[in-house]
């Protein structure tokens, strides 16, 4: 058996900003290996955090340093222990970070660092302070608005968290005439005017935003669902491609399933950009949005990338893979509408012969 000496089965540290400002109440820290997001825990109030390392209670996309052998899960006699704890050595290639929507993150490597009683002290994690107030990723605009503007747009905001639409919408109006390159705030009188069901005025502000702000992104996702709807590709390529480019939080870096907590939906983002891809026929750019979807709406809020996927698999002739997604789709998603066409569909393809490679997760919550 490995000496307990050898497990680190704590890693404790805090979280600080670089400004010396409090932490918001969803600050994460992240523990990655290899490039891949192995386990996430909340930060406490004051900053502080401790990462439980092995266990299977712990709040993991993988407790394990390397997503494969666990320790300690049996002693001599043959019975089971709590399975807590990582090699040190393993941890070398391992890495802390944080995530929290509106800050850059340093980070900590864990390589050569020493534990006492199976603890490992990583020390502070600093943070540091990106622009961004409510409902944003990321705009500067409410920054160079003048104060008359800034009052009028803070008074939508409470107006429209208080749902007093028609006050929100009046005081949105107000902002931008005051400040027409008030991005921020034409989005959100698009948002408005699109709850009103006034969706050519809620369209036209959203393209002001956009405009105002090349770099301020919830408007072309909102521009994205227009064109979404009404099944224009090239224009859904192009809105989903500027977004994707900008990429801020570097998301098509990441690797393997994360939790997005940022209010702005990247999952969303790859969702249209595959669906415009796949009609164009560009199937493997298709495939590539598709699969960076699925990572990101871990929670899941769209099942339906699946059923591309499977229909992204289908044109591929992959028969095997299409089964697993369908799988996955109605496993997410039991009671939904179309759920008696695609379990036709399934046992169509099954009575080809074909079987999935594997087993589809059977672990996600389904949509609620």
């Amino acid at each position: 058996m490995r000496a307990m000496g050898d497990l680190v089965m704590f890693l404790r540290g805090s979280v600080a900003t670089n400004d010396g400002t409090k932490l918001p109440h969803d600050t994460v820290v992240e523990r990655v290996c290899n490039s891949n997001i192995r386990q996430q825990v909340y930060a406490s109030a004051n900053g502080s955090f401790s990462m439980e390392l092995g266990s299977r209670t712990s709040p993991v996309v993988d407790a394990s340093a390397d997503g494969g052998t666990r320790y300690d899960r049996f002693d001599r006699s043959g019975n089971q222990t709590s399975g807590m704890g990582i090699p040190r050595t393993e941890l070398a290639n391992c890495e802390l970070r944080v995530s929290l929507s509106g800050f850059r993150s340093d980070t900590v490597t864990l390589i050569a660092r020493d534990s006492f009683a199976g603890t490992m002290d990583v020390g502070s994690i600093v943070v540091e302070r990106i622009a961004k107030i409510e409902d944003m990723t990321i705009s500067a605009t409410p920054y160079k608005a003048p104060k008359d503007a800034r009052k009028a747009y803070e008074k939508g905001l409470a107006a429209k968290k208080a749902n007093k639409l028609a006050l929100a919408r009046e005081c949105f109006e107000k902002a931008v005439k005051i400040y027409p390159k008030f991005a921020n705030a034409w989005f959100l009188l698009g948002n408005v005017l699109q709850q009103e069901n006034q969706n050519v005025a809620a369209r036209d502000a959203y393209a002001r935003a956009s405009a105002a702000d090349v770099k301020f992104l919830p408007p072309y996702l909102a521009l994205s669902s227009f064109a979404f709807r009404e099944r224009d590709w090239n224009e859904l390529l192009k809105l989903t491609s500027h977004i994707l480019e900008l990429d801020t939080l570097n998301y098509s870096r990441v690797k393997g399933y994360i939790v997005d907590l940022d209010s702005f939906d990247y999952a969303e983002a790859y969702f249209f950009n595959s669906v415009a891809n796949f009609n164009l026929d560009r199937i493997e750019e298709a495939e590539k949005s598709a699969h960076k979807a699925a990572s990101l709406d871990v929670r899941p809020r769209f099942p339906q990338i699946h059923l591309l996927l499977a229909e992204i698999y289908t044109s591929k002739k992959d028969a095997p893979h299409a089964i697993t997604e369908l799988q996955i789709y109605l496993d997410q998603v039991p009671n939904a509408t179309n759920a008696r066409q695609v379990r036709e569909r399934l046992l169509s393809l099954q009575a080809s012969g074909a079987n999935p490679l594997e087993p589809p997760n059977m672990n996600q919550t389904d949509r609620p």
